[in-house]
């Protein structure tokens, strides 16, 4: 459904995923990659939301690497520039707005991603206007957002077993987030693991888990963006 295109980006050119709906146009949603890369997983996401009425962008943040081991991913996560994924992810949320014609957009992320995307809503607090978090790590410890900054309103999909960021963690940022009045709503999957929501894993993918975790992000970003 979707394809690759360029985009402008902070005086240069970038890379994404574009999958635009059947009707040609609808609210525009940044879709942020986990730590593999912009993998066939990420680009069946934005072919979802397409079908879903959205315009998805998500942005090739590792300039067109992608790895299958989690040492590799871990490597490739921690060498990955911020001010130039943070200009990635910026060049996206102006390609969007061009597309869509509206001043904002949503923002969605899975892992590394769900970190990156609330960093994004707090750099660009013009512009996003809804932000999902799927269970978001922040591993970086000069990336801890300013979320006095956030404009936007937050949901956030923590899964009970995550080794990574669990409901502990979890817990803490929700009433950060609170305490500086952001519209924070965070949902629990019990029984559920890190990464449930990616399909191409067996080993973790949860159906009923990612089924609502879906829905409840379709509905969110409709009430959001229109």
């Amino acid at each position: 459904m979707g394809e690759m295109i360029e985009f402008p980006s902070n005086g240069s050119t970038d890379q994404g995923y574009l999958a635009v709906p059947p009707s040609g146009s609808g609210p525009g949603v940044v879709v942020i990659q986990e730590w593999w890369g912009l993998v066939p997983h990420i680009k069946d996401v934005c072919d979802r939301f397409a079908a879903e009425g959205f315009v998805a962008l998500a942005p090739d943040l590792y300039r067109g690497k992608q790895v299958s081991e989690p040492d590799e991913a871990g490597k490739e996560m921690m060498a990955m520039q911020l001010d130039r994924a943070g200009k990635d992810m910026s060049g996206a949320v102006d390609e969007l707005r061009r597309r869509s014609g509206r001043d904002t957009v949503g923002v969605v992320g899975f892992c590394m991603g769900g970190g990156l995307a609330l960093v994004l809503a707090t750099q660009r607090p013009d512009a996003i206007s809804a932000c999902v978090a799927f269970y978001g790590v922040i591993p970086w410890p000069e990336a801890q957002p300013d979320f006095s900054k956030m404009s936007g309103a937050v949901l956030a999909h923590i899964a009970e077993l995550d080794g990574f960021f669990g409901p502990e963690a979890a817990n803490a940022l929700e009433a950060q987030l609170k305490a500086l009045g952001v519209d924070a709503t965070f949902h629990h999957y019990a029984g559920a693991d890190h990464a449930f929501f990616n399909d191409t894993r067996p080993e973790v993918y949860d159906a009923a888990a990612s089924a609502l975790a879906w829905q409840r992000t379709i509905d969110f970003l409709h009430a959001r963006l229109g």
